[in-house]
């Protein structure tokens, strides 16, 4: 049996992360796998460094619209296969949105979901997004894969999840329908392992307003996650966040898992 450490971090502009210690964060962390969300730059914009790291492969689906979403993958080990976006739907590929990457004992399914907006017109675009994360996943399940679902939801699932529920339940990250389609991810059988790990325990969140002390204060939301499969439920060893690491007004989020060989 062996050990894979899986990261995924919101960075809030690469480019910009990178100069508050991204490549640092890496070199000392050393992930197996790292997926990045809002990278908000193509490949050719990075310097070297932060475009290809020693002791890893990296793959970038950048929107088509420039500074704007985008995901990647940093990764030690080299998947069997990988696809950039693979929803058949234009409206999200052009976004940049999801890699979905095959390590043959699982496959990741690496997505930056979409905000509903300040105003919540994007809000069906969210949730279509996301039931067309679900439904391909599902078919690789019936398929006997096991699925690992992480990135930014952008959504806090309950009231613990977030400082201040009651104020945010007409806002988006907080919707009702929002909520809702997460507890419809987990019905389906993907384990939030980090909530199983902390049940009742408040004041874990991964993303915090760029407003002055709000981060001291602590006053954020969990919306960065790990969702697992049943099938994998076993080879879970942790789940784990990082708000001491800095950089972005998004932590890192952790998966440990167990695999054959």
């Amino acid at each position: 049996m062996r050990e894979i450490r899986l990261f995924s971090w919101n960075v809030n502009g690469l480019r910009a992360c990178s100069r508050k210690g991204f490549p640092e964060w890496l070199q000392r962390a050393r992930p197996d796998v790292v997926a990045l969300q809002e990278v908000r730059a193509t490949p050719g914009q990075l310097d070297e460094a932060v475009r290809a790291p020693d002791g890893y492969r990296t793959h970038f689906h950048p929107a088509e619209r420039p500074g704007y979403s985008g995901v990647a993958l940093y990764t030690a080990i080299e998947p069997r296969g990988l696809v950039l976006g693979g929803l058949d739907d234009p409206r999200f590929d052009r976004e940049g949105r999801l890699i979905i990457a095959d390590y043959g004992d699982f496959l990741l399914y690496a997505g930056y979901f979409p905000n509903g907006g300040e105003d919540l017109s994007r809000v069906p675009y969210k949730l279509e997004f996301s039931e067309a994360v679900l439904q391909h996943a599902e078919r690789q399940r019936r398929a006997g894969r096991g699925v690992v679902i992480c990135g930014d939801v952008n959504t806090a699932h309950q009231e613990i999840d977030l400082a201040h529920p009651k104020a945010n339940r007409k806002n988006t990250g907080f919707l009702p329908e929002e909520c809702a389609w997460v507890t419809r991810l987990i019905g389906h059988g993907y384990r939030d392992v980090f909530r199983e790990r902390h049940p009742g325990e408040g004041g874990l969140y991964t993303w915090w307003s760029a407003r002055m002390g709000v981060r001291e204060r602590n006053v954020g939301w969990r919306i960065d996650y790990f969702f697992v499969s049943e099938e994998l439920a076993d080879r879970v060893v942790d789940a784990r966040i990082h708000p001491q690491v800095m950089g972005s007004d998004h932590c890192p989020v952790e998966l440990v898992l167990e695999l054959d060989g």
